[in-house]
């Protein structure tokens, strides 16, 4: 029944500086011509319609290009205090959902049917969902609603390892053969890999 699935929504963060990278990295194309945050975007928004990027305030280039894109994009002013401050700021937009999937800008390769089956879990009632790659658990994450009050209490720069740690033992990892879960990329030279 249609109206009985659940709402997860995808929240993509996409509000760091690059500078490992040498700045814009989220614009810098991939081998196909299309920038790393469209990857990203388009991976999550072929599984789930409501997406929301999180974008530094000012970074009017990329908010353009996500919301072309089709994500509801929101600049962050806090996005200087880490990636806690800016997760916290994107469930904020979505709190009425039943749960949400946190997806890196910075992570091109995962596969929708990946993403697929974060959210199923989710879905089926697991708190916390991650895929695992070959024994190495990767990205995106899943928070069901219950963890509404924690999450948006994430500040600095630790993400959401806190909530992770608190609640290791609710965490349902989905094994998934795609490298794309653990593959980011920090430096000009992870594109090549």
């Amino acid at each position: 029944m249609a109206q009985d699935r659940k709402l997860i929504a995808g929240i993509l963060l996409a509000a760091g500086t690059g500078s490992r990278f040498g700045g814009d990295k989220l614009l810098h194309p991939l081998e196909d011509g299309v920038a790393i945050a469209a990857h990203a975007a388009r991976n999550l928004l072929a599984v789930t319609p409501d997406v929301i990027a999180v974008v530094r305030w000012g970074d009017f280039p990329l908010y353009d290009m996500l919301e072309q894109e089709g994500c509801q994009v929101t600049m962050f002013q806090g996005a200087a205090r880490g990636m806690g401050a800016t997760l916290a700021h994107g469930v904020g937009q979505a709190r009425g959902a039943d749960g949400w999937v946190i997806a890196l800008a910075d992570m091109p390769r995962i596969a929708p049917d990946t993403i697929r089956k974060v959210i199923s879990a989710l879905e089926e009632g697991a708190r916390i969902a991650a895929p695992v790659y070959k024994g190495e658990r990767g990205h995106p994450v899943g928070f069901g609603a219950q963890l509404r009050d924690e999450l948006l209490a994430l500040d600095g720069d630790q993400g959401a390892r806190a909530v992770l740690e608190k609640h290791r033992d609710a965490v349902r990892l989905v094994e998934c053969d795609d490298s794309g879960v653990i593959y980011d990329i920090d430096r000009k030279a992870d594109i090549a890999n």
